[in-house]
């Protein structure tokens, strides 16, 4: 068996970190040909010198300096680049055989582009990508013979549950294959009990403090709104072709379960779990075999007790915001993402409360119009209009 090279863009972050931890677990199969950061240098200088890749790109200039300084110091040949460009270059670089998509936001979708266009197998935790640009996507995925599978546990596990595991739902969609329904799970977040009363006094410290998961902060505010949620329900949609009325949102607290798939004749497949982001990864890495993970073995007699209830959209009103987006589609879904964005930045600053985010997305949902995107740069232009639409609406709170 070659050794396959993989390129880590997002390397420095809770996925990244854990794919390399996967990677490590198997270099008789996996190199690592690339690593990437926005700015975090000296967590890349680390982890650089212990898997020595071809390539390390940082997005911020003074970062990559001073990364290139420090390896050169070490003795480590690395070579180091900076900018858009560069992890364009490293994603669709020739000798790359695996992208691990996992940067954070709408920062993720041209490197992961980059990397469908050149047809690479493709594991995509940026969920940005096809919330954004989901048409463009998708059709990119198909036209250049990429492989796209999907590292967000609950998509991965929808992934394993559905007929043969199959890589083609894309084309032919959910409903040839007899599904009748997607069932995403969700955790609650940690604010599931919280009294209503209390979300507009909550912290950025209490939104990061996930009860099951260890995520970075964006995603973990992102989680405590259940926008993620919203988000994850859109890219499944885009992922295996369905529409929104067929995947339903399950409060699941215990997060052992990590998602269902419903068939026309009753039966329901689950994937279960513990909460530990190397097992969809090792999956990805090794589809359609299986490798170790390093995960646990889940002790179904210790879980005891598996709980489910519906969502509560006056708790959760993102959530019910990302699926009216999804319903209208279009750039909807796109200008839901960026007003997010912001919002989620602004609250993690300190200048809005934890209530506001809803406010503020809705507000700039209300004000920008919503038109079917037929290029990248239109995406990217409803990208940024609803950005600053987004910062407006902060001012003015």
């Amino acid at each position: 068996m070659s050794i396959q090279q993989v390129t880590v863009l997002g390397a420095t972050g809770s996925i990244g970190v854990s794919t390399l931890d996967v990677l490590a677990r198997h270099p008789e199969r996996y190199a690592v040909f690339a690593l990437t950061a926005d700015r975090k240098w000296q967590v890349l200088a680390t982890q650089c010198l212990q898997h020595n890749p071809r390539y390390a790109v940082l997005n911020d200039m003074a970062a990559a300096v001073a990364l290139a300084e420090e390896l050169r110091r070490q003795g480590c040949k690395t070579e180091v680049l900076q900018g858009a460009d560069a992890l364009a270059q490293v994603a669709s670089h020739a000798d790359t055989h695996v992208v691990m998509a996992a940067i954070v936001g709408a920062a993720g979708l041209l490197p992961t582009l980059a990397a469908v266009k050149a047809g690479k197998k493709v594991l995509l935790a940026n969920k940005e990508a096809l919330v954004m640009a989901g048409g463009l996507f998708t059709r990119a995925v198909a036209e250049h013979g990429a492989t796209l599978l999907p590292i967000d546990s609950e998509h991965n596990a929808i992934f394993q549950c559905l007929p043969n595991h199959r890589a083609d739902y894309l084309v032919d969609g959910l409903q040839s294959s007899g599904v009748r329904k997607i069932l995403l799970t969700a955790s609650g977040g940690p604010f599931r009990n919280t009294p209503l009363a209390d979300l507009k006094t909550v912290t950025p410290e209490q939104a990061c403090a996930h009860p099951n998961w260890s995520m970075g902060q964006k995603i973990s505010v992102d989680s405590a709104t259940m926008l993620n949620k919203g988000l994850e329900l859109i890219e499944a949609c885009w992922l295996f072709n369905t529409r929104p009325e067929q995947v339903q949102v399950v409060i699941h607290p215990q997060s052992v379960i990590h998602s269902m798939v419903e068939y026309v004749d009753g039966s329901v497949l689950a994937q279960l779990g513990n909460p530990d982001m190397r097992t969809p990864i090792a999956h990805a890495l090794a589809w359609p075999e299986r490798i170790a993970s390093g995960v646990a073995s889940l002790d179904i007699i210790a879980t005891a007790r598996l709980d489910f209830s519906a969502p509560d959209y006056e708790r959760f009103p993102c959530l019910h915001l990302a699926q009216q987006a999804a319903a209208r589609a279009a750039t909807a879904p796109t200008i839901l993402n960026a007003a997010n964005e912001v919002a989620v930045a602004a609250f993690l600053q300190r200048k809005i409360r934890f209530d506001q985010i809803a406010q503020v997305i809705t507000s700039v949902l209300d004000k920008q119009d919503v038109i079917e995107p037929d290029s990248l740069e239109l995406v990217i232009a409803s990208d940024q209009k609803a950005r600053e639409l987004a910062h407006s609406v902060i001012l003015a709170l």
